[in-house]
C-alpha cells in the first residue's frame, strides 16, 4: 500500500513538474516563421479564451490552452486590455501578455508636411485609416479647441502643427484634432509670446504671417526675407500681393483650377490680399516650426518685392523698377 501512494506521489510530482516545464516552454518559447511585424487586435468585452483562440488562429501562439493557463498563473487579475497590438517575429507569448495586460497598444505614425491645409489635413488622415475626413474635419471646424488660445478663431486652420504623430487606431478625431492644437501650444513658446508683443501682433497674426510664408517659399535660407518683405510692407500700409491668399480663397469656395488667372487677382474675398490691405482674416494653411520663427524674425532688409527665379529660389528687390526688371529676366 505504502508503494503505491508513493507511486501515486511520484506520479503526480513528475505530471506536475512535466506541467510547469510545459507551461514554461510555452511561456517562453518564440513563434519564429511569421511576417516580420504582425498586427492583432483585441476587441472590447472580448474574453481571454476567445482572445487565445484568435491568437491560436493566427498562429501567434501554439497552444490557446497554455497562453488561458499563463494569463491565470501570472497575470490575473489584470484584465487584457483592448486595442491593436503589434508583435514583432519571432512572437513570444510572454511579450503578447505583458502588452495586452499592460495595454501597450501599436500607434500608427503619420508624418504631416508643413503648409497643408485642414481639409488636406483631413484627407492624410483618412489615407491613413486612422480617422475619416469627414470626422476630422467635425473636430476641426470646432472652434473650443482654439477659443481660449485664439478668440477670433472660426475652426483650427493654422495651428494643426505639422510634425510626425503616433495614434492608436482608437483615437478619436477629436483627440487627434486637439493633440496637433497642443503641438502647436508648446512650440509657441513664452519666448515665441514674448517676441509677438514685441512686434505689436497676436497670435494668430504671427501665424497667419507665417502660413504665408510658409505658401510663398520653402527653402530655409529665404523665409526671413520673405518675412521682410510682408513686415516692411505691413508697415507702410502696402498690399501683400500675395497669390497663395487668392489661391485658399478659392480653394475654400471649391473652384480653384490648378493655377492662377488673371480675373483671380479680382476675386471678391477679404482672402484677397491684392484687393485688400493688411493680412488675410486668418491662416491660410499649417506653417512649420521655421516660418512661425521668420514670422517673429524678418531678416533686417528693406526689401518690398520678390519673384520666383523658377530653379525655387527669388529675386529680392527694394524699388519697383528693379522689380520690373527681375520679372522680365524670370518671368518672360
Amino acid at each position: 500500500m505504502r508503494k503505491l501512494i508513493r507511486f501515486i506521489l511520484f506520479l503526480a510530482a513528475a505530471g506536475t513538474l512535466f506541467f510547469f516545464l510545459w507551461l514554461s516552454h510555452e511561456y517562453r518559447r518564440p513563434q519564429a516563421g511569421l511576417p516580420a511585424n504582425n498586427l492583432f487586435e483585441v476587441d472590447k468585452g472580448q474574453g481571454v479564451k476567445s482572445i487565445a483562440a484568435s491568437l491560436q488562429k493566427k498562429g501567434l501562439i501554439r497552444s490557446r490552452t497554455a497562453f488561458v493557463l499563463a494569463y491565470k498563473l501570472y497575470y490575473q487579475p489584470e484584465s487584457l486590455k483592448a486595442g491593436e497590438y503589434a508583435f514583432p517575429s519571432p512572437v513570444v507569448m510572454k511579450d503578447i501578455l505583458e502588452a495586452m495586460t499592460k495595454g501597450k497598444v501599436y500607434l500608427h505614425p503619420i508624418t504631416l508636411p508643413e503648409g497643408l491645409t485642414g481639409t488636406e489635413v483631413a484627407r492624410e488622415f483618412e489615407a491613413s485609416g486612422l480617422v475619416t475626413a469627414e470626422e476630422f474635419l467635425e473636430a476641426f471646424e470646432d472652434p473650443d479647441l482654439v477659443l481660449v488660445w485664439d478668440p477670433q478663431a472660426r475652426n483650427a486652420e493654422g495651428y494643426l502643427f505639422p510634425e510626425t504623430y503616433y495614434f492608436s487606431r482608437k483615437t478619436t478625431a477629436r483627440e487627434v484634432v486637439g493633440r496637433m492644437i497642443a503641438q502647436f501650444q508648446s512650440v509657441f513658446t513664452d519666448v515665441r509670446h514674448r517676441r509677438a508683443q514685441e512686434l505689436g501682433l497676436t497670435v494668430r497674426q504671427v501665424t497667419t504671417l507665417a502660413s504665408l510664408i510658409e505658401k510663398e517659399t520653402s527653402r530655409p535660407d529665404e523665409k526671413n526675407l520673405v518675412s521682410a518683405v510682408f513686415h516692411n510692407r505691413l508697415r507702410i500700409g502696402m498690399k501683400l500681393d500675395c497669390d497663395p491668399t487668392i489661391i485658399y480663397a478659392l480653394k475654400m469656395a471649391g473652384t480653384y483650377e490648378g493655377r492662377l488667372r488673371s480675373r483671380d487677382l479680382k476675386l471678391d474675398s477679404p482672402y484677397n490680399t491684392y484687393l485688400h490691405a493688411g493680412l488675410p482674416p486668418g491662416p491660410i494653411c499649417n506653417p512649420g516650426r521655421a516660418s512661425l520663427e521668420a514670422a517673429l524674425h524678418p531678416a533686417p532688409e528693406d526689401y518690398l518685392y520678390f519673384v520666383s527665379r523658377n530653379d525655387g529660389r527669388h529675386q529680392f528687390s527694394r524699388t519697383f523698377r528693379e522689380h520690373q526688371l527681375a520679372v522680365l529676366k524670370y518671368q518672360k
